[in-house]
């Protein structure tokens, strides 16, 4: 455990940055469950809708730093050619 008064604050901060991670991590593996099953069912319509909410929240996560900008990216290349094999 750390002494230093300044050590002892990086530990909270660190873990209120980790909790917040964590949050947005888990939603935007909810949205792309909720996209895989409108694939899975063949529904165009809901699937583009869902497409676009997931990616609006992947590159919010980019942008703040929680994903590397490649690893968003990937996500939603891949995504998006999974909702375009529907038609």
């Amino acid at each position: 455990m750390a002494n230093i008064k300044s050590a002892k604050k990086r530990i909270k901060v660190i873990e209120t940055k980790t909790l917040r991670n964590k949050m947005i991590k888990t939603k935007i593996k909810t949205y792309i469950k909720k996209l895989e099953a409108a694939i899975a069912a063949g529904d165009k319509e809901l699937a583009n809708e869902r497409l676009t909410a997931t990616i609006s929240e992947i590159s919010k996560a980019a942008s703040k730093g929680i994903f590397h900008k490649n690893t968003a990216a990937r996500k939603i290349s891949r995504l998006t050619k999974a909702v375009n094999k529907i038609a």
